[in-house]
């Protein structure tokens, strides 16, 4: 499973077609030849994964109980304009106009890819920025929340 580093700030062009930086490329050797997939964040974003990590996810999708209604309507909300992005030539992909849509993303306009461990975030940078800005308070107290009954390794082990 890969885990992406890094957070670039990008423009789209007139076709909705984003150059995906030099430093995001050398993370993905797989996706010429494996392509992409991108999808609907939970938040107004989007989210590009690899064809392999896709594939990871969607296996585990098929797991769920599919007689439960809420499952259904889960998997039919998270797969809704999930599309297959290729690079061309120029090592640009071209995102669907629907997603576009979804996410509050202007072509000609700025976006934000945000490495999030085995995925990339695509946000309208302003709504990127403005999701940061909410930042907790409390950082700290909400990393206890989330991290604290984890099992902590110790540096001595």
């Amino acid at each position: 499973m890969p885990n992406f580093l890094g957070e670039f700030d990008c423009k789209l062009d007139a076709k909705g077609r984003m150059m995906i930086p030099v430093g995001l490329k050398k993370q993905l050797p797989e996706a010429v030849a494996e392509g992409l997939v991108i999808n609907r964040g939970f938040e107004k974003h989007l989210v590009i994964y690899t064809r392999k990590e896709w594939d990871t996810t969607v296996a585990e999708l098929n797991e769920l109980n599919q007689y439960e209604k809420k499952t259904r309507e889960f998997i039919r909300y998270f797969m809704r304009g999930a599309s297959e992005l290729t690079l061309d030539a120029a090592g640009r992909v071209l995102l669907p106009k629907s997603l576009l849509e979804y996410a509050g993303i202007d072509v000609n306009g700025d976006v934000v890819l945000s490495c999030q461990l085995n995925k990339i975030e695509v946000w309208a940078k302003s709504a990127y920025d403005a999701e940061l800005d909410d930042e907790p308070e409390n950082f700290a107290r909400l990393a206890e929340e989330v991290k604290g009954g984890a099992k902590v390794r110790r540096i001595d082990e």
